[in-house]
């Protein structure tokens, strides 16, 4: 059992490190990067389960929690985060993660790895086709009123669903709402704080009946996994970051977007 638990938490750690790598290369890993390796993992060291998703799902908004507060942490000491944003929308991003945990809930494991495979399809758009989200207009600004509560309410219920942060969503609306690219990748990772820490604890409160779930896993949250990944993004997203900074911006993008559509495409295969 020892030799087993330590090449699990080997095997993840090498997959936290590529995560942070990639996380900081495209600046936007999270769950799109950590999902996908959890449960290309998981069947090594546990029964087969459709319930692996959702312990992928909930180790990824976990892992969200700690990778977004040390971000958040450093994007202050710059006064890039907009607080004001968080406050205003920290309400009704939780609302949205409580119906996306309900939903969850009651979800089988196929209908989520298709919901998942959806998403990362609708999000590959944004990096392979940068320019379509350009801001046309220099008067727009952030969502007031219904379309704030619809916006917000909405990205906290997709990304408790899918696993994210929602950083992709919150840049995009900011960038073509005339808001630099620095400022809206900062104040997404306070995003992603808001969504992951409601989005953590709903996914732990849940599976506690579940068997033949990995090694080390509280409610859906796998702690061996939440650590590895955790410890391996947080010293190579710096590497990633460096490598980013010398490579084309709109190439980088479009290399991300194929990998979310090859991701998409092997969600699908898994469904069906």
């Amino acid at each position: 059992m020892e030799v087993e638990l330590l090449l699990f938490v080997g095997t993840l750690c090498v997959a936290g490190a590529i995560a942070g790598i990639t996380a900081g290369l495209f600046g936007n890993g999270g769950g799109f990067v950590v999902v996908p390796a959890l449960l290309a993992v998981f069947p090594f060291f546990s029964e087969s389960s459709g319930e692996l998703i959702k312990v992928a799902i909930g180790t990824s908004l976990a892992s969200i929690v700690v990778s977004s507060a040390r971000s958040v942490q450093a994007h202050k000491k710059m006064n890039a985060v907009d607080f004001a944003i968080l406050k205003d929308w920290s309400v009704w991003l939780v609302i949205g993660v409580l119906i996306g945990l309900y939903i969850a809930s009651k979800t089988s494991p196929e209908s989520l790895i298709l919901v998942f495979a959806t998403g990362v399809l609708f999000y590959s758009i944004y990096f392979l086709f940068p320019g379509l989200f350009k801001s046309s207009s220099s008067t727009l600004s952030m969502p007031q009123g219904p379309f704030k509560v619809g916006l917000a309410s909405f990205l906290g219920g997709f990304s408790a669903l899918l696993g994210i942060g929602g950083g992709t969503i919150t840049v995009m609306t900011m960038v073509i709402c005339n808001r630099s690219v620095h400022q809206a990748v900062a104040t997404a990772a306070g995003v992603g704080f808001i969504i992951g820490l409601p989005g953590a604890i709903g996914f732990l409160l849940m599976g506690h009946n579940v068997n033949n779930l990995p090694y080390g896993t509280f409610g859906y949250i796998n702690l061996p996994a939440l650590v590895a990944i955790s410890a391996g993004s947080i010293l190579t997203a710096p590497i990633g970051a460096k490598w980013a900074h010398s490579l084309d911006e709109v190439s980088l993008k479009r290399m991300f977007g194929l990998y979310l559509v090859v991701v998409s495409i092997s969600m699908y295969y898994k469904a069906f």
